[in-house]
């Protein structure tokens, strides 16, 4: 399954320097209840922005002892400017790893970097490229769409 999902934007963080997007309790608890945790590669567009590649995490982040479950994605892109506010749409493609916990900063650091690479590779392949076209990236903007 490939998951479309549409929402704005409601905070953001940077970890030594890896950018991640934060979304609201009620975005996390839209998304599809058959998404498992875990480390997922995919497309990110930040508002009528261009499309990107992107790692989401979904899940408590056991290392920083969440006590609600999150959803963050990294965009693997460098942006001039904030996007705090901006509609951020998603493809969900595909699974890398089940969440887990870290025993330092550096060791989750050095995770987030290998699923970068990973998802890096996936998404040179023509099957997970072409969905980079889609024309879910270039629906009118305001129409919220959840679908799978």
């Amino acid at each position: 399954n490939h998951y479309f999902i549409y929402f704005c934007m409601h905070s953001h963080f940077t970890l030594s320097k890896i950018f991640a997007a934060n979304f609201s309790e009620q975005v996390v608890e839209s998304f599809p209840s058959d998404i498992s945790t875990g480390i997922y590669y995919g497309w990110a567009c930040v508002g009528n922005g261009d499309v990107h590649k992107m790692v989401l995490s979904i899940g408590w982040n056991p290392f920083y002892k969440n006590i609600k479950k999150s959803v963050e994605t990294h965009i693997i892109h460098t942006f001039k400017e904030d996007f705090y506010g901006e509609i951020l749409s998603i493809v969900i493609i595909g699974y890398i790893r089940p969440e887990k916990n870290f025993d330092s900063l550096e060791a989750l650091i050095s995770a987030i970097q290998e699923d970068i690479e990973e998802a890096n590779r996936q998404l040179d392949l023509p099957e997970h490229l072409k969905l980079k076209d889609d024309n879910f990236f270039h629906l009118p903007e305001g129409k919220i769409v959840n679908s799978h």
